[in-house]
This record gives structure tokens, sequence and C-alpha cells, in this order.
């Protein structure tokens, strides 16, 4: 972790036209330890990084003159710095703030008002401190990393780094293809929209299994990444904001602020939102996710992602996941905004192959789809 500062205090810019909003949070800040600029515009913001050299960036998604979604352009090109998106976090400013995570904010949190240091001021001291140990992303053009990733894929097998210790399923265990029954779980947290679109894109609209996601968010955004998704995709991409019929060719994004299961109702599968579990951390919850399909799938029918999000979700299920026989894949740490969840899955020798997000999805493919079966493969993006 770099200290801008050089005496080891994680130095904060916090960026926001509200005298009130500034010295809100940088209470909040400086009473858990970080040293705290301040920056009433974007063009002060943009002016005071090379002098002030932050450890993370705090910037107000609305703002008058350079809006938030400027001066972060603006940093990724010039001074990339870990930014936080500070946003009312509302249904209207769902589209900005997913805007400012897919061009490379980390994380996006909401507004202390007054007297919240409860859990707000909490989850915010808590973003911006893992935020300090994260990677910026410079973030190229969708068509440009769509080509570069169709042009691995039409390359050699991916495999793991040789440098990662590898266990290998049980060779009796091992996915027998596409045809019948079967799910992708992905698990991922900070950084994650604009992870997923490195993935969910360059699946083909002939994938055979579902895809279904527990992207840790609020529940105002869901349905907006969701359709975004949509949009890129060649796969049908919808929210689970209630139970869903799971199908060949479709992602399944679960629904903020609540947990995402499997179940088995009318002989069909289907992905059930259900109550956010008080017991669990991080919601949608990737463990409970994986967990709830392996009582109705045979490890071979499975198979599990671990992308960028601090802390443990998803690593202690999918790694049991990869030693009953079932594949599992987890993010490098060249590629990850936070290594933390990935991370974790590989201490505990879970992953069965470690990958850059643009190489995921044509892991999967290559593991689920047969080569006679892939020429001709749908894109999302041309």
């Amino acid at each position: 972790m770099r200290t801008g500062s050089g005496d080891g205090v994680l130095t904060v810019l916090v960026v926001d036209d509200s005298a009130l909003m500034r010295r809100r949070i940088a209470d909040l800040l400086g009473g858990a330890g970080f040293r705290v600029e301040t920056a009433a515009t974007g063009e002060e913001a943009l002016a005071r990084l090379p002098v002030v050299d932050p450890d993370v960036v705090t910037l107000d998604v609305t703002m008058p003159g350079m809006d938030g979604l400027s001066c972060l352009a603006r940093i990724m090109v010039e001074h990339p710095k870990p930014v936080v998106m500070v946003s009312a976090l509302t249904g209207a400013g769902a589209e900005e703030t997913l805007e400012a995570l897919r061009l490379g904010a980390v994380e996006a949190v909401q507004k202390p008002a007054a007297g919240s240091i409860g859990r707000i001021g909490e989850e915010l001291v808590e973003t911006v401190r893992a935020a300090a140990s994260s990677r910026p992303r410079r973030v190229r053009g969708l068509r440009e990393r769509l080509r570069l990733a169709r042009a691995r894929i039409a390359g050699e097998d991916f495999v793991a780094p040789a440098a990662v210790p590898q266990v290998a399923p049980p060779a009796a265990a091992t996915p027998t293809g596409g045809e019948g029954e079967g799910v992708v779980l992905v698990g991922v947290s900070t950084g994650g929209p604009s992870t997923l679109e490195d993935i969910l894109p360059l699946l083909p609209a002939g994938f055979p299994w579902p895809v279904v996601v527990a992207q840790h968010m609020p529940p105002t955004f869901t349905a907006t990444l969701a359709r975004r998704l949509d949009e890129l995709c060649a796969l049908r991409v919808v929210e689970a904001e209630r139970a869903t019929v799971l199908e060949p060719g479709m992602a399944c994004i679960a629904r903020g602020g609540a947990d995402i299961e499997l179940a088995r109702r009318g002989g069909r599968l289907q992905a059930v939102c259900v109550p956010a579990a008080p017991d669990r951390p991080w919601h949608p919850n990737a463990d409970r996710l994986v967990v709830s399909a392996m009582r109705l799938l045979p490890p071979d029918r499975l198979m599990g992602v671990l992308l960028t999000g601090m802390g443990n979700d998803g690593a202690v299920s999918m790694a049991e996941l990869h030693a009953r026989g079932g594949r599992t894949i987890a993010e490098s740490e060249d590629s990850a905004v936070v290594f933390g969840m990935p991370q974790e899955l590989i201490r505990r020798g879970g992953a069965s192959v470690v990958l850059p997000s643009d190489r995921i999805a044509g892991q999967l493919t290559r593991w689920l789809m047969p080569a006679a079966r892939r020429p001709g493969m749908q894109w999302g993006v041309e």
C-alpha cells in the first residue's frame, strides 16, 4: 500500500461542491486516521492532484461546472488514482454512478447524512481504506477490449500461470461439456461493473449454461447494471427481482441489497431472490449462492468464477466446489481492482485456473463448447 505523505498516513482528496459535505466527509475520514485535503470543484481537484498526490480521491457525482464524470475521466487519463464516487445512491443517479464505475472508479458509496457515524460512515471509511490498496484501471474503449479478447479466444487454450499452485479436479468429475443442466456462478464486488464488461459480452449467444452473478451492490443499481450489460451482450441479461427460470444463453444479475439462491420449482432450475442473511456482511452474497447450487447440482455441472472485491465472499464455497470436483476460476492480480476475494480463493487452493478478466470468457467457452460449435459465434459488439 503506497502512502502519498511518506509517513505511513493515507492521504485522501475530498472533492465536493458542498462545503457542508466536504466538512462532513473530512471529519469522518480524519477521525479514522486519514490525512484529508479538500477541493470544491473538479477544476480545483485536477490542479491539486499532482501537488497533494493522494492515495485516494473521493469524488461527488453531481457538481456544477465540471461534473464528477468529466473530472473522473480526466483523473484516469492524466493522473490515475483510486477514486471512490460519493453519491446519493438514488435510482435517478444510477446511470451516472454506473458510468463512473465503468470509467474506472473503484466503488460508489452513499453520501453521509447528518449524524451518520453509523453504518454509512463506517462503509465510507472501509471503502476508502480498501481503495487505497486497489489499482486504478485505465479503461480502454469497449470495442478495442472486445477485439483484443476475441483474438485471444481464437488462439491457444488458456491455462493458469505456472507460478500459481494448481490442484486439478479429479479426472472422473470434470465437466462433460455444455449438454444438459449446469450453471456458471460468479461472485464479484469492488470494481465489478467494468470487470463484468470484460467477461459477459465475450460469451456467445449459444453459450450452453446460464450465468448467475452475485455483484455486491445496493438495490437501486442492479436493474440499471443488467440493462447496460444486456445492451452489450449476445446473452440475454436480466435482473433477478423475482423467481427467474434459468435458461441457456442468459445471464442473471442478483438484485442488490438482497441475496440470491438457486431452487428447483416445477422441475425447473430458478434463481430466487431471498432476504439478505443478517449473519453475512456482503450482499448479494456469493457464498450463499454457491452453497445453494451445490445442494441441487453435482459439482461437474457447476463452474465458479471469483472476481475483484475486498473481503473473502465466495472463497470458502468455491474452494469446496473445487474440492468436490467442480471447476473454478480466480481473477488474477494483474487485472483485479481489489485482489482480496480471488486471492483468498487461490490461498485456499480452490482455483482450477487463475486468469485476467479478459481471458475468463474464453476459458469458460472452451470448457463448455467443443471447437466445432465455436465458429460463427455471435458477439455483443462488432
